[in-house]
């Protein structure tokens, strides 16, 4: 019944989703913190080019992002990012423009949870003689982590999901591969499925272990 998936490498593409999913996580995670803290920062230029960055990426299409990565960045400014083959340097232009795009979304989430710390506690930390950056890191982002850790799975899910448009600069992910499969096999149905079914495995887990971890570390007020 499953004899047409011979000759493909099905976990291979399933992995390098792993590896796009997970890295592209990290960076986001990042960028959407340092994102975060100029949105709410007292330094007005800061705070207008987090709320410009948000505003405007959240609005662009990942597949623009991505194909901009790959055309713009590569072919036109020459970024290779390192890359001594197409191989990496499509992956790599391909996390860029998938923490680029997720940061937006990380941030927000990360926004609304620095809005549950009471007031109260960041003007008690400046009182003390604590700076911004201080009080932010050592006050309000651990709270604000803490509170927004079922928003952050849900991002992190939807960014397992959007892998897929790295296909569209040919990286060798799950979704390249099922589209060669189908392409050269007359098993669409089935096809499919196996590949839902891939992502269904990578992504129910994730939101069954964040949303308990998330009523696990809940600020309790």
């Amino acid at each position: 019944m499953f004899d047409f998936l011979e000759g493909y490498d099905v976990l291979g593409a399933f992995w390098m989703t792993v590896k796009l999913t997970a890295l592209s996580g990290v960076g986001s995670l990042v960028w959407g913190t340092l994102l975060a803290a100029m949105r709410v920062s007292p330094v007005p230029l800061m705070r207008g080019f987090g709320t410009a960055y948000v505003n405007i990426v959240r609005n662009i299409p990942l597949t623009v992002i991505i194909l901009f990565c790959s055309a713009g960045l590569a072919d036109v400014f020459h970024v290779t990012l390192g890359a001594d083959d197409f191989k990496a340097q499509g992956f790599r232009l391909a996390v860029l423009g998938l923490v680029a795009y997720t940061a937006a979304f990380v941030c927000e989430a990360l926004r609304s949870g620095i809005n549950t710390v009471p007031v109260g506690q960041a003007e008690a930390a400046r009182a003390i003689g604590l700076s911004f950056t201080q009080t932010l890191r050592l006050i309000v982002l651990p709270q604000a982590f803490r509170a927004v850790i079922g928003p952050l799975a849900n991002v992190l899910i939807a960014l397992t999901k959007n892998t897929t448009v790295a296909a569209a600069i040919g990286v060798a992910e799950a979704a390249y591969l099922m589209k060669t499969m189908i392409e050269n096999e007359a098993q669409t149905l089935l096809i499919g499925a196996v590949f839902a079914f891939g992502f269904v495995v990578l992504t129910l887990p994730t939101g069954l272990i964040l949303g308990w971890l998330g009523k696990r570390l809940a600020v309790k007020r």
